[in-house]
C-alpha cells in the first residue's frame, strides 16, 4: 500500500505542479472544470444516486460551477466589474456554513442518527453538489488572478504542512479525541500541531513566495488556511460517513478519490482567493 501511494504521488505531483506553473489560463480553467465534473461524479457514486438524483446533482453542481467560474480567466478584477464577487463570497460562506452544520450534527449524534432525519438524503445530495460545484472553481480564480501562481503554490504547501503536522503530532502526542464520531483518529493535539506547522511553514516560505506581504499578513493567512484545511478534512469525513463509504473514489491508487485528496484544499482555496484580492 505504501509503495502504491508513493508511485501515485510521484506521478501526480509533478504533473499538477507543471500545470499550475505553465498552463495558459484557459487550459488551467478547463483542467479545473474537468476536476469539478469528476468530483460531481464521485458525489453521485458515493451517495448511490438514482438516475434522476444524478441529474439533479449534475445540474445544481454545474450551475454553481459556472456561476463562480464565469470570470475565472479574468481574475478578481473581471468579477469586480460586474459586482459578482460579492455574490461569490456569499455563496462560499453559505456552503461553509452548511458543511459546518453537517460536521456539527454528525459530531454530536453520529451518522446513523442523522440518516433517520427524513430530509437527510436530499440534504446530502444538495450539499454535495454545492460543495464540489461551488468551491472547485476557486482554484482557477486564485491561480489565474494577476500574481496568483505563487499564492496558490503557497496555499498548497501550507495545506500540506497542516496535514503533515496534524498527522505526526497526533500520532505521537495525540490523546484527546477531536470529533470521534466524525473522524476517530483526529485529536486536539494533532489539530494544534497542524495549525502550528502551517504558521511555521508560512513564515519560512514568505521570502520565496510572498515577499511583498508583511509577516503579520502571512501569519493571518496561514491561520485561516490551517483552520479551514482541517475543517475541510472533517467535512469530507462527515460526508463520507453519512454516505456510508470509506473513500470518495478510486482515481488515485493508494490514496482514494479526488475528493479524498482535495477536501482539505477547497475551503482553503476560497479563503485564500478572497484574502489575496
Amino acid at each position: 500500500m505504501l509503495q502504491t501511494r508513493l508511485w501515485t504521488a510521484i506521478a501526480v505531483l509533478p504533473a499538477t505542479i507543471a500545470i499550475i506553473l505553465w498552463a495558459p489560463n484557459t487550459v488551467f480553467t478547463a483542467f479545473i472544470a474537468i476536476l469539478c465534473a469528476w468530483g460531481l461524479y464521485e458525489v453521485i457514486a458515493m451517495t448511490r444516486a438514482s438516475g434522476f438524483e444524478a441529474l439533479v446533482i449534475a445540474i445544481i453542481g454545474g450551475i454553481a460551477a459556472i456561476f463562480v467560474m464565469v470570470s475565472a480567466e479574468g481574475g478578481p478584477g473581471a468579477m469586480n466589474r460586474g459586482g459578482v464577487i460579492w455574490l461569490g463570497l456569499d455563496y462560499s460562506v453559505v456552503v461553509t456554513i452548511l458543511m459546518l452544520m453537517l460536521v456539527a450534527r454528525i459530531g454530536r449524534e453520529g451518522a446513523e442518527n442523522f440518516k433517520e432525519w427524513p430530509w437527510s438524503r436530499p440534504w446530502l445530495l444538495f450539499l454535495g453538489a454545492l460543495w464540489v460545484g461551488g468551491l472547485f472553481p476557486y482554484f482557477a480564480l486564485l491561480r489565474n488572478a494577476p500574481g496568483g501562481v505563487p499564492i496558490i503554490v503557497l496555499m498548497l504547501l501550507l495545506v500540506v504542512a497542516s496535514d503533515s503536522g496534524a498527522y505526526f503530532v497526533g500520532r505521537s502526542l495525540g490523546r484527546v479525541k477531536l470529533l470521534p464520531r466524525v473522524s476517530p483518529n483526529k485529536t486536539v493535539e494533532g489539530a494544534i500541531g497542524g495549525l502550528s506547522a502551517c504558521v511555521i511553514a508560512a513564515v519560512a516560505l514568505r521570502p520565496l513566495l510572498a515577499s511583498r506581504w508583511s509577516l503579520g499578513a502571512v501569519v493571518m493567512m496561514a491561520l485561516g488556511i490551517g483552520i479551514l484545511a482541517q475543517f475541510g478534512d472533517l467535512a469530507g469525513s462527515a460526508f463520507k460517513r453519512v454516505a456510508g463509504v470509506k473513500d470518495s473514489g478510486w482515481i488515485f491508487p493508494g490514496h482514494g478519490g479526488l475528493l479524498d485528496r482535495t477536501c482539505s484544499l477547497v475551503f482553503a482555496a476560497a479563503f485564500t482567493y478572497y484574502y489575496y484580492r
